[in-house]
Order: structure tokens, then C-alpha cells, then sequence
């Protein structure tokens, strides 16, 4: 009954004209972001945070359009992927493997509707998970105290650094650095001035937003620039597009179980999308054998990665939202606009700003209903994007970027800032070092510093009090195991397969 009646409160503030357009926008926004190679969901997000800042949006408003654009990007990633065998974002890469040699088999069509009904189903259950587990996880957290926050601070460093690259120093380097970012500023308790260097623009630390803008927007442009910008337009036909109602209807199975196995791979932190898109490829490919046709241009192919992916965007929103600890890299850029709005994820949402809760899981359902009228009889003009030139795209996005932040900051430092952290961004990406971990350090290190020495005070400077419940014990261990756990997983899938000799 709780559920319903918050429901009804959602749906009551979704379906107002303003928020509904704003959920239409950031769709057909995110989907076009998607469908560009190489932006991705993190991405389009960090360039549109400036601009609902610059709109004054509140924070219902502000958290419809940007997720709305998040549940898009995921959308569209599948778009290049089939035509151009590009992935649009990291979660699409395993589309490539059915959706383009469909599509070389002159069906590019029925693989486009295929995954946009695959990538419905996926956003629409895990929305539904969302809407049912967030509520029983935020009544867990109330029973974490300093201690238990510490642990999961950390167990997010460590899962979300080592699933993020495929090194887990350079991961752990990431996190410091972003740590380090963080503690710039007057320290909280002493005042003192920490790593300044006697800038006074310095004092008040590095901004959220600034540092995201410059990490993904403007490092993606440099990078898009440098693979791309001689390149003009695509001419890509896409010819008749029609719905391949056997086809979808006979991967029903295949995209129930890849939502839950999304879904659940969402909601654990660092594991997100990709690593839901390949958990259920795999799985299906095993299913269904060396009969199945995997690689070859089948429906099921396409239909399990594209739901993996998609449901595992929704379960990410899960720790996020409960917990204040993000599950993806996109979430973490989310929680950054939540910081910024002086709304505070955990527990306490649910019950403080339920307004904000509801009407961002009602207005979730209604943009799948949106993506998914969208991207079947408008797919034709998604593709006639991609033969957008560099040259007019890339001035675009740096526009938005630039415009954004002064309008929200004021300042002509911060402008700096953006570049700065542009050019670390691109430095960082050439050396095959994940930014996903230096935005999580800023932004919870200054957290994470609190609750060290809020048990700190309580013990009496006891530091055996960090491993004091079950529960912080327990996130401890998850946390070291997340950290070493790519590594023997990475040289797992490395092992060459031994032909059988029968």
C-alpha cells in the first residue's frame, strides 16, 4: 500500500506538462548521445549538468532530465554498434557480436527494432526492481553507523576502480588521486589550508560539477577529436525498417533472465552495465550452444546484452539512491548533482524528499514508453545524426560545457579548472587510466574523511572499532574481494580455450 500510494504521488508529478516534457527531451537527447560513438551515458550526462543549472531547474526536474538522458545514452549505444559495428558506449560492445552481421546480412533494420524492444523490457523490469528493492534497502542503512559507512565508502573504491580498468594499480592511483582532489581546501575541523598552494580561488576546494564537465566532456572532445576529426560524414543507409514480431517474441525467456542478471549486476557497486551485458551474453551463448547460431546475426544475440545492459542502468540507480554510494560511473556523476542540489542519498530520502524518489521512478517508466515509441519509427533520423561532421558536433558540445559552468559558478578560475581538468582527463585516458575512480574520490572523499573520524571520536581513537559489526566487517571483505577479483577473472577469460579432441 506504501508502495502504490507513493507510486500515485510519482506519477501525480511526472505527468505534469513541464516534468513530462523534460523526460521527452532528455530521451531523444540521450538517445542521439548514445548513438555517437565514444560519448556514452557518463558523458552525455556531464555535458547536460551545466546547462539544467543554467535553466534553473529544481531537483525533480534536474534528476527526470538527466536520467532520462542516462536511460537513453543506453538506448542508442546500440545504434552505431549495429550499423557501424562501433560501439556507441562500452555496455554496446557486446551488441556488435550479432547486431552487425544482421545487419551485414541486410537486416539492419529488424536488428535496430529487435534491440530497442530488448532495451524496453530490460529499463522497464529493472525500473520495477527499483521501485520495490530501494525502499526495503533504505530501511537496512538506517542500521549504519560511522563505521559501517567507512567500509562501504571503501568497498565502492575498490569494486568500482578494479572493474573500471584493467589495472588494478592504476585504479587504486585513480582513487588516490581523486582522494587527494578532494582534501583540497580549508580542512573542515582545523581550518587549515591543504594543498592550496596559497590559492585563494582554492579554499573552497574543487567543485563537483567542474571537475566531472572537465573529466568526461571536455577529455571527449580532445580524445574524439584526435580519432575522428578528419572524418566527415557516414552516408549510412538504413533502408525499410519493419517488426520482426517471431523474432521478438521468441527471445521472451532470453530477455527474463537477462533482466535479472542485469539487474542484479546494476545494483552491486562497480559492477554496472558492461559488465551486464556480458554476463548475459555469455550465459545465453552457453544456453543455447554451438546450435544457437551465437555470432552470427541472431535475434537472441542482439536481445541479451542489449536487456543486460539496460536493466543493470536501472540497478545502479539502487545503491545510489539508498545507500549514496554510486554503482556506475554514470550514477556517480547523478550523485554529484544531488550533492550540488543540497539533497543528501541515503535512507533519509525516501522519507524526506519522497517527491524526488517517486517521481523519478514514474517519470523512469514513462520514458521507457517514450524510448521505446521513439526509437522504432524514428530510428531513421537517429542514424541521419551520425553523419553529423566532427567539426559542427565537437564546437557544440564544448559550448554547452563552457556556457554551463560560468553560468552556474561565476567564474573565470573555474573556466581554468575546466580545462585543466580537461587536459588531466585526456592525459589519464592515453596512460589507461580509469577517470571513472577520480570522480569518485572527489566526490566521496570529503565523506569518507568525515566518517573516519566521526568513529575515530566515538571509539577514543580505537581503531579496531572500524571492524566493530558484522555488517562493516562483512563490507571489508566484499571490499578486498572486489578489488582482487577482476584479476583472477580477467586471466580467466584470457585462458585459451583447449579445442575438445573428440
Amino acid at each position: 500500500m506504501d508502495i502504490a500510494a507513493n507510486l500515485a504521488l510519482g506519477f501525480s508529478i511526472a505527468f505534469s506538462p513541464f516534468t513530462l516534457m523534460l523526460a521527452v527531451l532528455g530521451c531523444f537527447i540521450g538517445t542521439i548521445v548514445g548513438a555517437l560513438p565514444g560519448l556514452g551515458p557518463s558523458n552525455g550526462v556531464a555535458i547536460m549538468i551545466p546547462l539544467t543549472f543554467a535553466l534553473g531547474l529544481d531537483a525533480v526536474a534536474a534528476l527526470v532530465l538527466l536520467t532520462a538522458i542516462y536511460y537513453g545514452a543506453m538506448y542508442g549505444g546500440r545504434i552505431s554498434s549495429i550499423l557501424l559495428n562501433i560501439p556507441g558506449d562500452e555496455p554496446a560492445m557486446m551488441t556488435c557480436l550479432d547486431g552487425h552481421p544482421m545487419a551485414k546480412n541486410g537486416r539492419p533494420g529488424d536488428a535496430l527494432v529487435i534491440s530497442g524492444v530488448a532495451s524496453f523490457v530490460g529499463a522497464t523490469l529493472s525500473t520495477i526492481g527499483l521501485m520495490l528493492l530501494a525502499p526495503m534497502l533504505s530501511r537496512v542503512a538506517y542500521q549504519f553507523g560511522p563505521a559501517e559507512y567507512f567500509a562501504l565508502y571503501l568497498l565502492a573504491f575498490c569494486t568500482l576502480g578494479g572493474v573500471a580498468s584493467k589495472n588494478q594499480a592504476k585504479a587504486a592511483f585513480a582513487s588516490c588521486l581523486g582522494i587527494m582532489i578532494a582534501m583540497i581546501g580549508l580542512d573542515p575541523n582545523s581550518g587549515m589550508a591543504r594543498l592550496t598552494g596559497g590559492n585563494l580561488h582554492l579554499y573552497d576546494g574543487i567543485d563537483f560539477l567542474v571537475a566531472i564537465v572537465g573529466l568526461f566532456a571536455v577529455s571527449e572532445v580532445f580524445f574524439f577529436i584526435e580519432k575522428h576529426g578528419k572524418q566527415g560524414a557516414l552516408n549510412i543507409v538504413l533502408g525499410r525498417v519493419t517488426v520482426p514480431w517471431g523474432e521478438i517474441w521468441s527471445t521472451r525467456w532470453v530477455m527474463a533472465r537477462s533482466s535479472v542478471i542485469g539487474f542484479v549486476a546494476g545494483v552491486l557497486p562497480g559492477a554496472g552495465a558492461s559488465l551486464g551485458s556480458f554476463l548475459t551474453y555469455v550465459s545465453e551463448k552457453s544456453i543455447a550452444g554451438e546450435k544457437g547460431g551465437f555470432g552470427t546475426g541472431v535475434a537472441k544475440g542482439i536481445a541479451a546484452p542489449e536487456v543486460g545492459n539496460n536493466a543493470a542502468a536501472g540497478g545502479a540507480l539502487v545503491p545510489m539512491l539508498t545507500l549514496g554510494v554510486p554503482g556506475s560511473g554514470t550514477t556517480a556523476v547523478l550523485l554529484a548533482v544531488l550533492v550540488t542540489l543540497n539533497i543528501t542519498p541515503g535512507p533519509t530520502l525516501f522519507t524526506d524528499r519522497p517527491d524526488v524518489v517517486w517521481g523519478l521512478i514514474a517519470s523512469l517508466l514513462i520514458a521507457n514508453f517514450v524510448l521505446l515509441a521513439m526509437n522504432v519509427p524514428m530510428v531513421k533520423i537517429f542514424v541521419k545524426i551520425l553523419d553529423l561532421p566532427p567539426a559542427i558536433l565537437m564546437p557544440g558540445v564544448t559550448m554547452v560545457s563552457f556556457v554551463g559552468i560560468y553560468s552556474l559558478t561565476g567564474s573565470y578560475f573555474d573556466l581554468l579548472l575546466v580545462v585543466v581538468f580537461g587536459v588531466l582527463g585526456y592525459v589519464l585516458r592515453k596512460l589507461d587510466i580509469p577517470t571513472v575512480p577520480v570522480i569518485l574520490g572527489i566526490l566521496l572523499g570529503g565523506k569518507m574523511e568525515k566518517q573516519l573520524r566521526d568513529a575515530m571520536v566515538l571509539s577514543d581513537g580505537d581503531w579496531t572499532y572500524l571492524f566493530s559489526s558484522g555488517i562493516s566487517i562483512g563490507l571489508f571483505i566484499a571490499a578486498f574481494l572486489g578489488f582482487i577479483a577482476p584479476m583472477f577473472l580477467r586471466r580467466i577469460l584470457r585462458k585459451p580455450q583447449v579445442p575438445d579432441s573428440a
